[in-house]
């Protein structure tokens, strides 16, 4: 998916305090993203303390790279977000930038965990990059020999590693640039690895996007 950067002549741009002639403009895989805000309360209401603030990992594509080359075949690979669509991506991703008057970050295209369309994220406007599958996980509570119910934080590892697939991204791009068919649909259920992939939260629900090599059977 090739970006075209369209500049205007004309303008200006804000970068890191300074004005520049150029707009940036990614290189090889990197995606510029303009971060959200984080907000000042909870949904319940209640008022956040600067600590008690998470970092927001969520925002727009501003601009994208033309991809990296494969490193056998020189093929190009292009970045799977377009500009205008919302990504999540992970927590110690990226190198922050005030561009524009506003915090944005510089990441690659494979740190990008999801990605959608609008300005919340839901189970049907969810979408995934490369080799990438959306998991939900099963967070129900398990019983010992002796029959107590143990809660899933309190499980060895307390990460679950099974789950249904809820959406799954084109694959892995081969020498010649196009993706692998991935091995799994949606609907599958899966097993993969102990404390593998990124946890991510829509509405209630609990997610894990999970790499195809990480999966280790489906059923």
């Amino acid at each position: 998916m090739l970006s075209i950067l369209v500049i205007d002549p004309l303008a200006s741009y804000q970068l890191e305090g300074r004005t520049v002639a150029n707009p940036i403009e990614p290189l090889t895989n990197f995606v510029l993203v303009r971060v959200d805000e984080t907000p000042d309360e909870t949904d319940g209401g209640i008022i956040l303390t600067k600590k008690a603030k998470k970092k927001s990992t969520t925002g727009t594509v501003v601009a994208c790279g033309p991809g990296k080359t494969h490193p056998d075949s020189g093929h190009l690979i292009s970045v799977g977000v377009l500009p205008g669509e919302k990504v999540i991506y992970g927590e110690f991703d990226g190198t922050e930038v005030d561009y524009q008057g506003s915090k944005h970050t510089l990441i690659r295209d494979d740190d990008v965990l999801v990605k959608f369309n609008g300005e919340k994220i839901t189970k049907e406007n969810v979408g995934m990059t490369a080799d990438k599958m959306l998991v939900r996980v099963e967070t129900k509570e398990q019983e010992t020999t002796g029959g107590l119910l143990i809660a899933p934080t309190s499980q060895k590892g307390s990460r679950p590693s099974v789950g249904e697939v809820v959406a799954v991204g084109p694959g892995r791009p081969a020498m010649n640039g196009e993706p692998i068919e991935m091995d799994v649909v949606k609907g599958d259920m899966v097993k993969f690895r102990d404390f593998a992939g990124n946890e991510v939260q829509i509405g209630e629900e609990d997610f894990s996007v999970i790499r195809m090599q990480e999966c280790l059977a489906k059923y």
